[in-house]
């Protein structure tokens, strides 16, 4: 949502002076990259997909190549990722188990769209269990699958037809999470919602997290058939949950016979079985994409043993032939193999120990430059994940996430990491830590960020 607000202790005409500088340079060291966007005319938006035309600098870096925490462009440039691919590859690039997995499976045992089920996918959903507490798992190609599967089976077991989602919540291109609290405090669809097939505020209601209230207001109404929701909003900023405010949600959607939807694409960076784990958390139903693949498209939702049975029971419902919306190639073997090898070689306890603990340098850090140069700004952390915005206390809802972005401070923050080496989520001031993470790395960071912020105050 574009905003009018402006971070504390900017001056915005050296900002835009800065701004203006690193665009420059940024074509200057980019001619490939540059030629590329130009010649790229048969592609929609002139990106295979349009999330890449969110950039800072006019056109985005094209990939030559990826390692572990480094990502090259085709003009040579290296830099050290921390966006990697924002969160999909939060295993590292190319993660050595994960390509001899998927090599085995595509060149040794071959089948790669079968429609056959491998032993690996039980070994698969034995993991899953074993890191969320749920016993029952199904796999799709996204998350956005696994979470509009899972709101198709909880409509269907509840006969309720809505859904309640966060204000600024993120649940992929799912219809039914396109709402948002309005400035009146009533429900809207969300701004630049492309193509809804009906009003938002039909098919779903909305509460600001953190706000317990509201969310009783909500269920009150008794059409609720769930709850979406993230432990701790990601894609708004990182916005962490209030004491209680958890608990309170598991409360009220047990009072009001509304099931709870985990979804951990994101929150997953908080440890080895997510927020779930991390916060001792008791869901209804996990959903989770991205990072489970260590790069290779996969998405998955786990159930409870109670859910399960009551929809197995049903045998009104069509669960195998209409059940298919993960499409043919879910829970393909190629999938599988990069999942299993995934988490059991890479994404593993001991490695979440790690990507936390540089994590919290990383955090530590930003948070030191921010005192040094008295910038009124602050920094959120979520397992491996890193967050800052300008504003001092960190937002406590979506919506006041939301209005606290200031796009040229973003942009002239990120392309000027990005021109000196440093790779950071181009939708927000995110950065991700992956096993290959080095503290070196985060000094590295460190040491630009804190040159961006001294140019900036002066």
């Amino acid at each position: 949502m574009p905003t009018d607000f402006e971070a504390e202790g900017v001056d915005r005409t050296r900002l835009g002076r800065l701004l203006a500088r690193e665009r420059s340079t940024f074509v200057d060291r980019h001619p490939r990259s540059a030629a590329a966007y130009a010649d790229a005319g048969h592609l929609f938006g002139k990106v295979p997909m349009t999330w890449m035309n969110k950039n800072a600098a006019g056109f985005p870096v094209y990939l030559d190549r990826a390692r572990g925490a480094r990502v090259t462009d085709v003009d040579g440039n290296e830099y050290v990722d921390f966006c990697l691919g924002d969160t999909g590859a939060m295993a590292g690039h190319s993660p050595a188990p994960v390509v001899e997995a998927v090599t085995r499976r595509l060149a040794d045992l071959g089948g790669a769209a079968t429609m056959l089920p491998t032993e690996e996918a039980a070994s698969v959903g034995a993991e899953l269990t074993r890191r969320f507490g749920l016993p029952a798992w199904s796999f799709t190609l996204t998350a956005t699958d696994a979470n509009r599967w899972a709101i198709r089976l909880l409509r269907a077991v509840t006969g309720r037809p809505r859904i309640l989602v966060n204000s600024y919540c993120y649940h992929g291109s799912v219809d039914e999470s396109l709402i948002v609290v309005g400035p009146d405090g009533r429900p809207r669809s969300r701004a630049g919602n492309v193509g809804a097939p009906c009003d938002v505020t039909t098919t779903s209601r909305v509460a600001e997290f953190n706000d317990l209230d509201g969310l009783a207001r909500e269920l009150a109404h008794g059409d609720v058939a769930a709850v979406l929701m993230e432990p701790a909003l990601t894609n708004i900023g990182i916005v962490l949950p209030e004491s209680g405010y958890l608990d309170g949600v598991r409360a009220l959607t047990r009072q009001h016979g509304t099931y709870l939807v985990n979804d951990e694409t994101h929150t997953f960076s908080a440890g080895p079985g997510g927020a779930t784990a991390a916060w001792d958390l008791t869901p209804d139903v996990v959903t989770i994409g991205k990072a489970i693949g260590g790069g290779i498209p996969v998405g998955a939702y786990g159930l409870s043993a109670e859910l399960a049975a009551d929809l197995t029971a049903r045998t009104d419902l069509d669960l195998v032939d209409m059940g298919g919306v993960g499409g043919t190639l879910a829970g393909n073997p190629v999938s599988v193999a990069a999942t299993l090898a995934t988490l059991r070689e890479v994404l593993t306890d001991e490695a979440f120990a790690g990507m936390a603990e540089t994590a919290a340098r990383f955090a530590e850090g930003v948070g030191a430059l921010f005192a040094e140069y008295a910038l009124p700004w602050s920094v959120s952390r979520l397992g491996a994940r890193v967050e800052y915005r300008f504003v001092d206390p960190a937002p406590r809802t979506g919506t006041e996430s939301a209005r606290c972005a200031d796009a040229d401070l973003e942009d002239y923050l990120h392309v000027y990491l990005l021109n000196r080496g440093i790779l950071m989520t181009p939708f927000h001031n995110m950065a991700l830590m992956c096993p290959q993470t080095t503290v070196e790395d985060v000094r590295r960071h460190h040491e630009v960020f804190g040159d961006a912020l001294g140019e900036l105050v002066g």
